[in-house]
């Protein structure tokens, strides 16, 4: 089978995920092309047996840049059996270019779309035509799926996402701690992710604002572009939170965790608490997208945009330990049912099989 997969500027989850397919793909025996730009086709690492083909895929319209786009897709699309994109852009494009050769299209839809005004009434707009043009559209989480339901969606399903390969700590708990510069008895708090809105990271302050007689640090590790507005508010309110920047050493610090914290505002099926349950950590974590389904019975789940909720499920696991003892016991059992990559090529070729009419 001749599949191309094609993607946008999305080089973070969705690019890993892009190259992680295309490796399965090759590897199971089909012809596989990946196209998108080419400032993120150079950063995966794709066997040699993957072509790749540049196409400029941008994050906003582009009158000349999406001209060219479809230009160049239809061409390619027209020698494959399926066309699989990921991500709302990249899928309307797809639809677009494929509908001409009459190409079945599967689209991954791998986040929630942008709450601005401006913004929100574009990526409206790609939801109609991926909905409506696409033979089957896959969403990473539940409230995807019935998104695209919603809008008319001739197929939906689940998006599997192999979970990463467990990463084995370098540095116990006492190290860390010496690291960090804090007491061997205080207890350490863990969040890992980027430093937007996303991620909900005013709500952990707000949380942590109701923790301070608590002998408790809760470390960030992550880079982006509220750094400086949540340090500032941090050094303010004198908060029990440091912002690490990017980390090398993540599977050390989710080891040495006492509790792992998710605040985000939405999530698709978060990678970083996948390693979380790997590492067999007590997880807290808003309820929010397909966190959820990723964590099952493993975590304490509140609320979103709840930080008195939040603080108190902080607090029952940092202050009781048959609470953090249980919780990483089931983070333990949980890893081990996590999507593998064998999971994930069964659904690709399951999903492809069913537009191509073979199942």
């Amino acid at each position: 089978m001749k599949v191309l997969l094609v993607l946008g500027t999305s080089a973070g989850g969705v690019g890993k995920h892009v190259q992680g397919l295309a490796r399965l793909l090759s590897g199971a025996g089909h012809d596989v092309v990946v196209a998108g730009p080419p400032a993120v086709a150079d950063t995966l690492d794709l066997p040699g047996l993957v072509a790749v083909v540049p196409v400029p895929v941008g994050a906003r319209p582009h009158p000349v840049h999406d001209a060219r786009a479809l230009a160049t897709l239809s061409a390619v699309a027209r020698g494959a059996d399926v066309v699989h994109a990921h991500g709302l852009r990249a899928g309307a494009l797809a639809v677009l270019a494929a509908a001409r050769g009459g190409v079945p299209v599967v689209v991954t839809v791998h986040n929630a779309p942008p709450t601005g005004r401006g913004l929100a009434a574009v990526y409206a707009g790609l939801e109609r035509i991926v909905a409506r043009g696409s033979a089957l559209v896959l969403g990473v989480s539940a409230d995807l799926v019935t998104r695209m339901e919603h809008l008319g969606a001739r197929g939906t399903g689940f998006a599997v996402v192999p979970a990463p390969a467990p990463r084995l700590p370098t540095a116990d708990r006492y190290a860390v701690h010496a690291e960090l510069g804090i007491d061997a008895r205080t207890r350490l708090g863990v969040v890992v992710g980027r430093l937007a809105p996303q991620k909900g990271l005013d709500g952990l302050l707000d949380a942590h604002a109701e923790l301070t007689d608590l002998d408790l640090l809760t470390v960030v590790a992550g880079e982006g572009p509220l750094r400086a507005r949540l340090q500032r508010r941090i050094d303010v309110e004198g908060l029990p939170v440091r912002l690490l920047g990017r980390r090398d050493d993540v599977p050390d610090l989710l080891t040495a965790a006492d509790v792992v914290v998710s605040s985000a505002l939405w999530e698709g099926q978060p990678v970083w608490l996948q390693e979380a349950l790997h590492a067999g950590a007590a997880i807290v974590a808003t309820d929010v997208g397909g966190t959820g389904a990723v964590l099952g019975d493993a975590g304490i789940l509140v609320p979103p945009g709840d930080p008195v909720s939040l603080s108190r499920a902080v607090r029952d696991v940092v202050t009781h330990g048959g609470v953090r003892d249980d919780l990483r016991s089931k983070a333990v059992e949980r890893s081990g049912e996590l999507p593998t990559d064998a999971d994930a090529l069964a659904a690709a070729e399951g999903a492809y099989a069913t537009v191509l009419g073979l199942l």
